[in-house]
């Protein structure tokens, strides 16, 4: 839908290449997205849609400013300085700001977080800390441990195996994969100097995944992620819990007091207009008629 209400304007043949942002800046996408579908924005808006889907195929880097967009949709910056907001509000968009770390220098630059999935204010947040859970993701039928081995008979035909027989070495392959063996480096050391005949494939596989398996790989130390996200219309920083659909609490304004009474009863702050309604509508004294 987000694409055919927004299929001519990008497309047009003279239409310029989006411009990308100062390095360090411009749009930076969300981990853990889901493949693209034709329904990822039905739940908004016509033109938020049509902005989003165009917002969702740029690449990281590209300068989704209120100006440089109007420059490039067949909108005002008004229309989409509201349209922003209300992605922010809907769970796609977060504004903030990321710590850059290169040899040379430690920058603060900005950032526009966009997440084709809309996210919770807690997903935010674990995001900021660097820790956002993924989506769960879609499991595929078969392992990649497990169609090497049921492959292996391509290459070497005496170590064909059984679907028992690769259920059962999964796991010793996957430790190979866990521990950064590539799929040549795991072929080389089954099928190498094999003996002939092979009388039993699966026990020799076996034995050659245990006793040439890679030592662990050492992993390095969790990475400090510095990140903070900023109310969308003031720009102060916050924590996703603070900044409630990516306002602050001074920017969302007051809370509404929950109601008093059964359905239908006056509220303590609608009282006085009550009566003064009341009272605009009572005849005076000096005009009524008695029959």
């Amino acid at each position: 839908m987000a694409d055919s209400q927004f299929s001519d304007a990008p497309s047009s043949a003279y239409a310029p290449p989006h411009p990308r942002a100062k390095p360090g800046y411009g749009k930076r996408s969300a981990p853990g997205e889901r493949p693209r579908t034709d329904r990822d924005f039905a739940h908004l808006l016509p033109r938020d849609a049509a902005v989003a889907a165009y917002i969702d195929r740029l690449p990281d880097g590209s300068d989704i400013s209120v100006k440089t967009l109007a420059k490039h949709l067949p909108y005002g910056q008004c229309a989409l300085s509201t349209t922003l907001n209300r992605l922010q509000a809907a769970g796609h968009l977060r504004r903030g700001s990321e710590c850059v770390i290169t040899e040379e220098v430690m920058l603060w630059v900005t950032r526009t977080f966009f997440s084709r999935t809309a996210r919770e204010d807690g997903w935010w947040n674990a995001y900021t800390r660097g820790d956002a859970p993924p989506d769960e993701p879609q499991r595929p039928t078969r392992s990649r441990a497990f169609i090497l081995l049921a492959a292996l008979g391509r290459t070497a035909p005496t170590l064909t195996l059984s679907a028992a027989d690769c259920v059962k070495l999964e796991p010793l392959v996957s430790e190979w994969f866990a521990r950064g063996a590539t799929e040549t480096q795991l072929l080389h050391a089954l099928t190498d100097g094999l003996p002939s005949p092979v009388h039993c494939a699966p026990r020799l596989l076996e034995t050659r995944l245990r006793d040439k398996l890679p030592p662990e790989r050492i992993l390095p130390g969790p990475r400090t992620v510095l990140r903070i996200l900023e109310c969308g219309e003031c720009g102060v920083p916050g924590s996703a819990e603070a900044l409630l659909g990516g306002l602050c609490r001074p920017c969302r304004g007051p809370s509404p007091e929950p109601p008093v009474g059964p359905p239908g009863t006056v509220q303590p702050t609608g009282v006085r207009d009550r009566m003064n309604a009341v009272r605009a509508g009572l005849v005076p004294r000096s005009e009524r008629t008695y029959r």
